[in-house]
């Protein structure tokens, strides 16, 4: 025999009421913030400065005074700077298009963002699901003023997402809230 236990207020709080398709929140009504430019100057100047040092090893190699390259080398020179060039060009004209188009979004409930030139994704990751948000640096990020939030959710090893090119403060602020917020149940 089943004993019937009293409902206390909590059981009175969950529904489960079916949505239709129609009431459903629209993702493309999701304001989305650009982050920083900077992130996108960075990206190009590394292109950039990649490209060009290699092509100057190879030129340095190629025109050395002090040793003599093989003669087939001689004439693969100029097959070496355009394969460089031309990676480089591509490297540099993906960050040109691809570094505008990630963008992010805090919600009450939960955090998006939206990233990718060919293939564009938005990802959305509750705020309860949230293990625990990561603010990094590196020596480019901390010269340049920025950071990566990196947001890891609960039953994952890696992070489920990472929002480059913030501003510091921005990222801290950001951290913060999700912190704040993680424990709090979903309204």
């Amino acid at each position: 025999m089943v004993s019937e236990q009293p409902m206390t207020p909590q059981d009175t709080l969950f529904s489960n009421q079916q949505i239709m398709h129609s009431e459903l929140p629209q993702l493309a009504q999701l304001q989305l913030e650009p982050i920083s430019t900077k992130y996108r100057i960075i990206n190009l100047s590394i292109a950039s400065m990649v490209t060009l040092v290699l092509i100057a090893i190879a030129s340095f190699l190629r025109f050395n005074p002090f040793f003599e390259l093989p003669e087939d080398l001689i004439y693969a020179y100029p097959f070496i700077v355009g394969v460089i060039g031309t990676l480089g060009g591509l490297w540099f004209v993906y960050h040109v298009f691809a570094d505008t188009k990630i963008k992010y979004a805090i919600r009450e409930q939960d955090i998006s963002k939206q990233a990718g030139l060919i293939f564009r994704g938005i990802s959305c990751q509750p705020i309860l699901r949230v293990q625990h948000v990561d603010v990094k640096r590196g020596p480019i990020d901390r010269w340049a003023g920025l950071a990566k939030l990196q947001v890891f959710s609960a039953g994952g090893e890696m992070h489920t997402f990472e929002i480059p090119g913030l501003p510091l403060e921005n990222a801290e602020k950001i951290r913060q809230f999700i912190l704040d917020h993680k424990d709090v149940s979903a309204r």
